[in-house]
């Protein structure tokens, strides 16, 4: 199951979505973005990880392996917290939010450092889900996102993880996930060249193969 980021949609997640086929591979809106529904309240990264916890329960597909970009990241690791017995790997690719950089304006910061590494062509799609989203909820779930500390919640986390990152996205560098892996009990970090943070829109057939590597890896040496 794939979770996007802030102010997008399953839509730009598809490259890589349609990659992990064959077999069954879930790609749903968070409440509020994309096709889903758009509750008056803004809902915060636990809410969102109720949501999708439910989402999954109610498809009896548990346990997953659940990829998140970005903010879904953020909520990836806290349904892993919340709900273990529903994941049973997580894939983090571009996670937010960097302890170095958590406030809205140093995110937007990179955002802005972010934009001329991506390709032009996301453009009508990226649009198109942040006009669905609106400005009052994407600014709301940005100051969710800065003050969700992902980072502490690591240690809690035993499933294997990989943190997948574009070597030119400076919202997650690679330092935020060198420290992230050090608080992991298995961990496996991948750095896609030339990508930048839609790693999973712009090289989605990278990413794919990564998370394959990934998974074949995870099967080959279990938990003890």
């Amino acid at each position: 199951m794939l979770l996007h980021g802030l102010a997008v949609s399953h839509r730009y997640l598809m490259p890589t979505a349609r990659r992990l086929a064959p077999g069954s591979v879930y790609v749903p809106d968070l409440a509020g973005f994309g096709l889903s529904g758009k509750p008056a309240t803004v809902l915060d990264v636990g809410a969102h990880a109720g949501t999708i916890a439910d989402l999954i329960d109610r498809l009896g597909i548990g346990p997953v392996r659940l990829l998140g970009n970005s903010f879904g990241c953020q909520v990836a690791v806290e349904l892993a917290l919340r709900r273990p017995d529903l994941v049973v790997a997580l894939v983090l690719t571009g996670p937010t939010t960097d302890s170095s950089a958590a406030t809205a304006w140093a995110q937007a910061r990179r955002l802005l450092h972010d934009l001329p590494h991506e390709d032009i062509r996301q453009t009508t799609i990226l649009a198109r889900d942040v006009r669905e989203a609106g400005a009052r909820r994407i600014l709301a779930t940005l100051h969710h996102a800065v003050t969700d500390d992902i980072y502490g919640k690591l240690t809690a986390i035993h499933v294997p993880v990989l943190l997948l990152r574009g070597s030119k996205d400076p919202i997650a560098p690679q330092a935020w996930l060198d420290r992230m892996a050090g608080s992991l009990s298995r961990a496996t970090t991948v750095t896609i060249g030339g990508a930048a943070h839609n790693v999973v829109s712009t090289a989605g057939a990278e990413t794919a193969a990564a998370i394959r590597r990934f998974v074949e890896s995870s099967h080959e040496h279990p938990a003890t």
